[in-house]
C-alpha cells in the first residue's frame, strides 16, 4: 500500500482526508492551522510540520488548497527561504491536485513536474461538504492514463461519480464547465423564488411544486431550501465560487468566446462579495436578488 500525504485540510480537504484515514491508508499530512489537523491526528494520521516533510513521506501527494497561488506556495515555497513540497517529492511519485485550478496553470505545472519525473494528476471535484463528507464526491480528472489508473482506488474511496476526461488540464475544463451549469442554476432559482416573494405567493410550496417537474434540479432541491431558511453556512463559499467564474472568464477571454450567463452569474457573485458576503455558501446569491428587487430576504 502506497504512503500517502495530504495538504490543505479545509471544509473539503478534511473529509476527504479522514475518509482516506478510515480506509486503512497510511496517511501523512499537513495544515497551516493545526486545529483542522487535530482531527486527522485521532484518526491516525502522521502529522508533519511542513509541506516537503509531507511529500518526503508519501509516493502519492494530494493537495487542496484555493487557488493557483497558493498550489504554487505549497509546491515552490512561498518564498525564496522557504522549500515547498517539490524539494521532497520522490522520482516516480504523483501530485493530485485536489482542487480548482486554472487550466492553463495546470498544464504548465504538468511540464514543471515532469522535470522531476513526477506525474501530475488535476482532480478537481463537485458535490460540496456534505459529498465529502460521505465519499460520494465527483472527480474529474486530468492526466496520463497510468497515473489516473495507479490513483483510481483512493479516488473511490473519497468519491462516487469518476470519470478520467482526458490529458492534463481536462480535469480543470471539466470543472469549469461544472461552475458555468451550476451558476446558471442558481441564478435561476434565486430568481423564482424572489419572483414567487415578489408575488405573495409562498415561495417554499413554489419550489415544492418545482420539485416534481421538469425545473427538478439539485440546485433547486438543497441550494433552493438553503435559500428558504436563510441558512448560509457555506458547504462551498461564495468567494471560491468568485474566484472558479473568474476562471472560466479568463480561459473564455483567451479563446475569444461569449459566454454571457457566466459572466452575468460573476457579475452577481462579485456583488455579494463585495457586500461582505464572501465567507457565505454561493446561496447567499438570493440576498443580492432580494436588495435588486427590493424584496424582503
Amino acid at each position: 500500500m502506497s504512503a500517502l500525504g495530504f495538504i490543505g485540510l479545509g471544509v473539503m480537504g478534511q473529509p476527504m482526508a479522514l475518509n482516506l484515514c478510515k480506509a486503512g491508508h497510511r496517511l501523512n499530512v499537513f495544515s497551516r492551522n493545526p486545529a483542522q489537523s487535530a482531527p486527522l491526528r485521532a484518526a491516525g494520521a502522521t502529522v508533519l510540520d511542513s509541506p516537503v516533510a509531507v511529500a518526503k513521506a508519501s509516493e502519492i501527494l494530494f493537495i487542496n488548497v484555493s487557488d493557483d497561488a497558493a498550489l504554487e506556495a505549497v509546491l515552490f515555497g512561498p518564498d525564496d527561504a522557504t522549500p515547498g513540497a517539490v524539494a521532497g517529492l520522490v522520482a516516480g511519485g504523483i501530485v493530485v491536485d485536489m482542487g480548482t485550478t486554472s487550466p492553463a496553470y495546470t498544464r504548465q505545472l504538468a511540464g514543471r513536474l515532469a522535470e522531476h519525473n513526477v506525474e501530475l494528476l488535476d482532480a478537481p471535484v463537485s458535490g460540496g461538504e456534505a459529498g465529502a463528507i460521505a465519499g460520494t464526491l465527483a472527480i474529474m480528472a486530468g492526466g496520463t492514463e497510468a497515473a489516473f489508473q495507479r490513483v483510481l482506488p483512493l479516488f473511490q474511496v473519497i468519491g462516487g461519480n469518476i470519470v478520467h476526461v482526458g490529458a492534463s488540464g481536462a480535469g480543470q475544463v471539466a470543472k469549469a464547465c461544472n461552475q458555468i451549469v451550476v451558476s446558471a442554476a442558481l441564478l435561476g432559482v434565486a430568481e423564482a423564488l424572489t419572483f414567487a416573494t415578489r408575488q405573495g405567493v409562498d415561495a417554499g410550496k413554489v419550489r415544492q411544486a418545482l420539485l416534481g417537474g421538469s425545473a427538478y434540479s439539485k440546485i433547486l432541491e438543497i441550494h433552493g431550501l438553503r435559500m428558504l431558511e436563510h441558512n448560509f453556512k457555506p458547504g462551498f463559499k461564495a468567494r471560491l465560487h468568485q474566484k472558479d467564474l473568474g476562471i472560466v472568464l479568463a480561459e473564455a477571454q483567451k479563446a475569444g468566446m461569449a459566454l454571457p450567463t457566466a459572466a452575468l452569474a460573476a457579475q452577481l457573485m462579485n456583488a455579494l462579495v463585495g457586500a461582505g458576503g464572501g465567507e457565505l455558501d454561493s446561496s447567499a446569491l438570493i440576498e443580492t436578488f432580494a436588495q435588486l428587487n427590493r424584496t424582503a430576504p
